[in-house]
């Protein structure tokens, strides 16, 4: 037992190693993103430390290297990766996700995600608020694309849907107060075209 005792504290420290780099960088995250009191002239370096524990965590490494695989598989085994995004006091961003659907005649229309229930509606939000958050673009606009699926087949003679995806930025204490109303801001728009499946009419 002696014997095997260094390896089971570098295992124990590794471990709460990971633990404290990932708490760390949620909570930085919240500062870099003004989701607490501190005064936002602490954004920017806390921005800059969130990049560098990405990088502690091998974020330049890319998700088809073997030792992020690792960390992953690591991390999501043991939850250490989900953080404290989903309890209070976290609430999520606003973030918004519009479909435009284009037809051959040149007509438009606009239409939002379809949920189901209210509990759907909440899925939607924290997958949205993930998105936003997501350093990952393919993931993203794969998960956009499995959505703006389902709404094609709502709309089965559109040529072309365009998926909006941006942030309602709602205003501060003070600029509420002087009037200031809440703001859209564009984050990224993808093009999507689908085929009929076989047998079914275009």
């Amino acid at each position: 037992m002696l014997k095997h005792k260094p390896l089971y504290l570098a295992c124990l420290f590794l471990h709460f190693g990971i633990i404290s780099v990932f708490g760390i960088r949620d909570c930085v995250g919240f500062i870099a993103r003004g989701y607490t009191w501190f005064p936002s002239r602490f954004q920017v370096p806390a921005q800059k430390t969130e990049t560098a524990l990405w990088s502690m965590l091998g974020d330049r490494l890319g998700p088809a290297h073997p030792a992020m695989q690792a960390l992953a598989v690591y991390t999501r085994a043991t939850g250490i990766e989900s953080g404290y995004a989903f309890f209070a006091p976290n609430v999520p961003d606003n973030y918004r996700l519009v479909f435009e659907l284009h037809y051959p005649d040149g007509r438009l229309e606009y239409d939002l995600p379809h949920v189901a229930s209210d509990s759907a509606g909440i899925r939607l939000a924290v997958l949205l608020d993930h998105l936003g958050d997501t350093r990952s673009d393919e993931l993203r606009e794969v998960i956009i694309r499995m959505i703006s699926s389902a709404i094609w087949r709502s709309h089965p003679d559109a040529t072309m849907v365009r998926a909006v995806f941006g942030l309602a930025q709602l205003p501060s204490a003070d600029q509420f107060r002087r009037g200031e109303k809440e703001s859209d801001q564009f984050l990224y728009a993808y093009d999507f075209t689908f085929a009929p499946a076989p047998g079914e009419s275009p």
